[in-house]
């Protein structure tokens, strides 16, 4: 069955980084789109990057947009995200999803995203 594992979550304190990477399995890693999501305590799921099936297209969250790098390695079934210049208020659990319709497009919205990883903790200290 499709699995996605995330890792490299953390406590950082502000203007530090962090790279996050989810690694896929039981699917053709090259025929889906990836996408990171988080959710912080009391507030929805929002939207901060996804990238289309061969990486040349990305897409990003106004608010991280600049500070946040969302990167593939097809061979290796895995999904980077890049974190620098974290903010206190990036502190949430961070999902990535894979999106199993083919679309011109690269996805935003997380009814978009058909599996789901289990999520990974970053704080970050002010």
């Amino acid at each position: 069955q499709v699995q996605l594992v995330e890792s490299g979550g953390g406590l950082v304190e502000a203007g530090g980084s962090l790279r996050l990477s989810c690694v896929a399995s039981g699917l053709t890693f090259t025929r889906h789109a990836m996408g990171w999501f988080r959710q912080a305590p009391g507030k929805e799921r929002e939207f901060v990057a996804a990238i289309s099936r061969s990486g040349d297209k990305t897409e990003y969250s106004d608010s991280m947009k600049g500070r946040f790098t969302i990167s593939r390695d097809n061979p290796k079934n895995t999904v980077y995200l890049q974190m620098n210049s974290l903010k206190p208020e990036d502190t949430a659990v961070y999902y990535c999803a894979a999106d199993f319709n083919q679309r011109s497009y690269v996805a935003r919205s997380n009814f978009d995203y058909d599996y789901w990883g289990q999520g990974t903790q970053v704080t970050v200290s002010s």
